[in-house]
């Protein structure tokens, strides 16, 4: 069999690996270089820019649980300017795309970044964030209410003709709902899913550990949600899906493109081990040839359409 093709489109975005970092513990990708082979990567999800600096959350922002991890981090970044001027020049060799991940706690604010992001040399795409759960106000408020989605993500889609994907919460009775407004309003994929909503307590002092009380739940511990609303929502719209929540082994990145996702991404997992990305590549490679696939796209969706016939 000849070597595996691993190439696939993203809403309008080629990439050479079905396999991306996604945004967060990934940085801005530069933090990451002297321990990376970026071209192994389809893409980097930079972390959240907002339209003007954003503080982020009060410490402790991070707590590890079983098979996962809190973070409160709120989306501290430097803001659009500082992105442009400082962040991205290194990236624009990096020997991969790159996708920009948006916020805003208001549809205006989400509209400037996409506007000041349009036409910039080395954005391949932008990832617009309504799920974040660490925010008080915009972030996950636009991606729990369908009206809200479809508003935002309209008002994003007029500003740009940049590929966008929309990252959805899986804080939902029905994430099919979500996902079909989403691209009603022009997302050309979508990313799922985000972090869970939770918290820890710290039993000595009897107050929660994190400054911002709540958290987002990350690592193993979601992969079972993840993969359902995955499963869920390739059932109910027509464009890719990005599939994400605790992948650890290159049996993870098999679950999700054989639930629907035609790309997935990697966070959680990298924070603590920068070097996995390889050996993903390589499990889902091996794989491949003893199941005689010779294009990952045709891994995608597989298990709605019958599974696997080994004696093709």
């Amino acid at each position: 069999m000849e070597k595996p093709d691993l190439k696939v489109n993203l809403g309008g975005i080629a990439l050479e690996s079905p396999i991306l970092a996604a945004s967060g513990p990934f940085g801005y990708g530069h933090q990451y270089r002297e321990l990376n082979d970026f071209s192994q990567l389809g893409a980097i999800i930079v972390k959240g820019v907002s339209s003007e600096p954003w503080a982020g959350n009060p410490a402790p922002r991070l707590a590890e649980t079983a098979s996962g991890l809190l973070n409160s981090i709120g989306l501290q970044n430097p803001g659009l300017k500082s992105f442009l001027s400082d962040d991205l020049p290194p990236l624009r060799d990096c020997g991969t795309k790159i996708i920009v991940n948006i916020v805003g706690r208001t549809i205006e604010e989400y509209a400037a970044v996409a506007s000041g992001l349009d036409g910039i040399d080395g954005i391949n795409g932008l990832e617009v964030n309504i799920s974040c759960p660490n925010l008080k106000a915009g972030g996950m408020a636009f991606g729990t209410d369908p009206e809200a989605t479809h508003k935002v993500v309209s008002a994003v889609r007029q500003q740009t003709s940049i590929p966008l994907l929309v990252k959805l919460s899986p804080n939902v009775t029905d994430i099919t709902v979500i996902a079909l407004a989403a691209e009603d309003a022009g997302a050309d994929a979508l990313s799922l899913i985000n972090t869970l909503s939770g918290m820890t307590i710290d039993i000595e002092s009897g107050r929660p550990f994190l400054g911002n009380t709540f958290g987002g739940l990350s690592g193993p511990a979601i992969l079972p949600v993840a993969l359902k609303m995955v499963w869920q929502a390739a059932g109910a719209v027509k464009i890719p899906l990005l599939g994400m929540g605790g992948i650890t082994s290159a049996s993870d990145v098999v679950q999700f493109l054989l639930a629907g996702a035609s790309a997935v991404a990697v966070g959680t997992g990298i924070f603590y081990n920068p070097e996995i990305v390889s050996g993903l590549k390589e499990g889902l490679v091996e794989y491949m040839v003893r199941k005689n696939i010779y294009r990952v796209e045709d891994l995608t969706a597989l298990a709605h359409r019958g599974g696997i016939n080994d004696e093709q």
